[in-house]
């Protein structure tokens, strides 16, 4: 079974503006190649190869779990600083999902595959303005 990561969007105020953030760094849009979708973080996962077994990235957006995207793969990275870091190489497609609160964490987490949110379709997930879904979230409603 696959296992997933959790982590902060910091500085993203919606889906939207993470999908803007996405194409900006791989060059959608701007008439460029497309490349790859590397968030580097600092640890590398010890469970590698039970997270490559279809595991997601799970965004925090706003307090709440709202995306995932699918991780093609973890790559070892080395910094200007010379610190070792670890390279998450994610599919530049969004998956929303029903919003969980989640509470402020550093860094990433493991997060098991029965305890990730379900997708929801494209539709709903667009229905609904940001704002609308926050306040469903932080009544428990959504």
């Amino acid at each position: 079974m696959a296992l997933h990561l959790i982590k902060l969007c910091v500085g993203v105020d919606s889906i939207a503006d993470l999908q803007r953030s996405v194409d900006r760094r791989i060059g959608k849009g701007a008439g460029g190649p497309e490349l790859e979708q590397i968030h580097s973080t600092r640890m590398m996962p010890k469970r590698a190869d039970e997270i490559l077994d279809g595991g997601s990235l799970y965004w925090v957006i706003k307090g709440s779990v709202q995306v995932r995207q699918r991780i093609l793969e973890l790559r070892p990275l080395s910094g200007a600083d010379g610190l070792k870091r670890c390279g998450i190489v994610l599919e530049p497609v969004l998956h929303p999902v029903r919003p969980v609160p989640r509470r402020v964490f550093q860094g990433w987490r493991y997060l098991p595959a029965d305890d990730a949110p379900p997708d929801l379709s494209a539709d709903a997930a667009e229905d609904v303005p940001p704002e609308l879904m926050a306040q469903l979230v932080s009544l428990g409603l959504a």
